[in-house]
C-alpha cells in the first residue's frame, strides 16, 4: 500500500465559541488525487488552509511529507503549491513576468514558456492576467502552483464557473499533474468532478468527517442499501452532449 504523505490528526479549528473545523483525521496517500467534499461552511477551506500554512490551527497535528507543520511550516512552504479560490496577481506584468517574478521568491530558474507550454498558454505569454478568460485564468493560477515543482498541490475548487469545455480540459490538465506524480488535494461542489478525478474522498459535514472511501465504494454501498434513483441513468448526460456538438477544444474567450 503507497504511504500517506499527508497525516492530519484530531484538527481543530475555533474562532470564539464557533467551530469550524472539529477534530479531524485524515490520511492521504503519496501520488493520488484526494478530494475534500460538503456543503458552504462545512470546515473544507478552512483545512486546506491549515495544510497550506495559511491559517494557524485551535490543535491537532498536521504532517506533511515528513514536516511537523508546527516546527517546519517554512519547510512546506518549498514542497507544496497552492491555488486559491481567488487569486490577485500584479496588474501590469504580463503572464512571462509574472512566472519570472514568482520564481526569483522561489529561488529556482524556470523558463516562463516551458511552464505555460503545459497549461496551453503560450500563446498569451504576454498578457496580463487581467485580461484572460475565466479558464485560461484558472490554468495560469494552476501553473504558478507548478513553479517551485511541489511534491503536493492544493486546488479549491478550481473549475467554479468554467464552461464544459474549460472544465473537461481542466480535468485533463489536473490528471497529467498527477501522472508526472504530484500529489493532489483539492475540494469541489461538483460530484462528476470529484468522481472523475478523485481516488478518494473525504465528506466534511459541521466540521467532521464523516465518511472517507473511494468514489465507486461510496456509490457501490449506497447502492447496496438499496438507494435508487428516481430518474432512469442513461450511458451520457447533457454535459457529454455539450462537449459531443461543440467540441472539446481549448476556447480563448
Amino acid at each position: 500500500m503507497t504511504a500517506p504523505i499527508i497525516t492530519v490528526k484530531g484538527l481543530v479549528k475555533k474562532y470564539d465559541d464557533f467551530t469550524a473545523v472539529d477534530n479531524i483525521s485524515f490520511e492521504v496517500l503519496n501520488g493520488e488525487i484526494f478530494g475534500l467534499l460538503g456543503p458552504n461552511g462545512a470546515g473544507k477551506t478552512t483545512t486546506l488552509e491549515i495544510m497550506e500554512t495559511l491559517r494557524d490551527k485551535t490543535s491537532g497535528s498536521v504532517t506533511i511529507h515528513g514536516l511537523d507543520l508546527d516546527k517546519d511550516p517554512g519547510a512546506i512552504k518549498h514542497i507544496i503549491g497552492v491555488q486559491l479560490q481567488a487569486a490577485g496577481y500584479y496588474p501590469n506584468l504580463n503572464l512571462s513576468e509574472l512566472i519570472e517574478l514568482f520564481s526569483g521568491l522561489y529561488g529556482v530558474d524556470i523558463k516562463p514558456l516551458d511552464l505555460l507550454e503545459k497549461v496551453a498558454l503560450t500563446d498569451k505569454a504576454k498578457a496580463k492576467y487581467k485580461d484572460l478568460s475565466g479558464g485560461q485564468k484558472q490554468r495560469f493560477s494552476i501553473a504558478t502552483t507548478l513553479i517551485n515543482q511541489p511534491r503536493i498541490i492544493f486546488l479549491d475548487e478550481p473549475t467554479t464557473g468554467l464552461d464544459p469545455q474549460a472544465r473537461r480540459n481542466l480535468w485533463d490538465l489536473i490528471l497529467g499533474i498527477r501522472a508526472a506524480g504530484t500529489t493532489i488535494v483539492l475540494t469541489t461542489h461538483y460530484m462528476d468532478e470529484a468522481e472523475v478525478l478523485c481516488d478518494r474522498v473525504a465528506f466534511i459535514d459541521a466540521g467532521r468527517v464523516i465518511g472517507i472511501d473511494t468514489p465507486d465504494q461510496f456509490i457501490d454501498n449506497l447502492v447496496a442499501s438499496g438507494f435508487e434513483r428516481k430518474k432512469q441513468v442513461k450511458q451520457a448526460n447533457l454535459e457529454d452532449v455539450f462537449i459531443n456538438l461543440t467540441g472539446k477544444e481549448w476556447r480563448e474567450s
